[in-house]
């Protein structure tokens, strides 16, 4: 009898058990998702194949096994520009050239970032180019056209960022209306660096006003901007415990394409290469994050041809068989596909073909469950 009845016990004990596991992964399924959206401006096909044929490693490209496209038209424009790029991203709803969390129709849109906010997400934004500039502005500002850099530092300070990095500083500092909206966000409690990528403050919100304009490009000198801004973000937000959204911009990517310049495009491609590998590293210690990794549109038509040498002698050219090279096909931004790349829990529905506003719908999908 006392046989049995400890028999019994242990198959109690042992279903109780396996109820408190099983509610315990319930538990953490439903904990709110990490979101983190790297943008490579301009960043086509082709950009992207130079991190296989220029960089000393394995491209961080290659560890993304969910991959789709997107299609890019604004509904003003067949081709897009960053603005209109930006802002189906970040509302969902496709837009007109030069818009910033605009409708085609020019009214405000919420953005995500200010969506999340709403859920008790923190936010967090890092760039190269001002944090005013079109794709950095379009998660938090509400303008008709995306050279009014002045109204969107106004729409900035209501935005409640916590965590931004980046160029800028004279839209803040030195504007035309004589306010000084540097001096505002310190009184919103805000700890500040115009000089250098400082330890954060976790009880405060942070920002990094590091050039008047934007930084210098990789063929200026800048160093591991990019890498260090995102690794202090993802160090702030994990510190403090709470979700996040996180926006990434590779900006200068863009610059190579327009500028036709080989050099500067090889260099920025593999500087976010190597911030994509900060992320990943994240994601692999952070399981209940997303990361999306895409672009706003191609710029410059590149492609991957053939390498040449000429005989100086003879004139005469032959093929280097064992390199390429790069080719532009104009100064300017391109219809093409744009990959997307998609890593971490929910990371399959980002597989296929779509337009790029569903990066939206998608990631509060992934969100919400739904």
């Amino acid at each position: 009898m006392i046989k049995k009845t400890k028999i019994i016990l242990l198959i109690l004990t042992a279903i109780s058990y396996i109820g408190c596991k099983k509610s315990n992964i319930e538990t953490t399924q439903e904990e709110p998702l990490n979101i983190i959206l790297m943008v490579g401006d301009g960043m086509g096909l082709a950009q992207i194949s130079t991190a296989f044929y220029f960089g000393e490693d394995t491209p961080n490209f290659e560890q993304f096994k969910n991959i789709g496209f997107i299609k890019t038209p604004s509904t003003s424009h067949t081709i897009t520009d960053s603005a209109a790029g930006a802002t189906a991203f970040s509302t969902g709803e496709k837009t007109y050239k030069r818009a910033i969390g605009m409708s085609k129709d020019s009214l405000p849109l919420p953005t995500i970032l200010e969506t999340l906010q709403k859920e008790d997400y923190q936010t967090g934004l890092v760039s190269l180019t001002p944090i005013t500039h079109a794709t950095p502005a379009a998660f938090y500002a509400h303008v008709k056209d995306r050279d009014l850099h002045e109204d969107i530092a106004l729409d900035f300070i209501k935005s409640n960022v916590d965590f931004f990095a980046g160029g800028g500083l004279k839209h803040f500092k030195r504007r035309t209306d004589k306010q000084d909206l540097y001096s505002e966000l310190l009184a919103k409690n805000y700890k500040l660096d115009s000089v250098k990528l400082s330890k954060f403050n976790i009880n405060k919100k942070n920002g990094y006003l590091l050039a008047e304009e934007g930084l210098p490009s990789k063929t200026e000198g800048r160093n591991s901007f990019l890498q260090d801004a995102t690794q202090l973000g993802l160090d702030y937000f994990t510190e403090k415990g709470k979700p996040f959204f996180f926006m990434i911009e590779g900006s200068y990517i863009d610059w190579g394409g327009h500028a036709m310049d080989a050099e500067l495009l090889k260099q920025e491609v593999l500087d976010f290469d190597k911030t994509i590998g900060v992320v990943l590293k994240y994601v692999k210690k952070h399981p209940n994050t997303l990361l999306i990794v895409t672009a706003d549109h191609e710029t410059g038509g590149v492609s991957i041809g053939k390498s040449y040498v000429i005989d100086e002698e003879t004139g005469e050219r032959s093929e280097e068989a064992d390199s390429v090279s790069i080719n532009f096909n104009n100064d300017q931004h391109s219809g093409t596909l744009i990959p997307v790349f998609a890593k971490g829990k929910d990371s399959e529905r980002f597989q296929g073909i779509y337009e790029n506003n569903e990066i939206y719908h998608k990631i509060l999908n992934a969100i919400h469950h739904k």
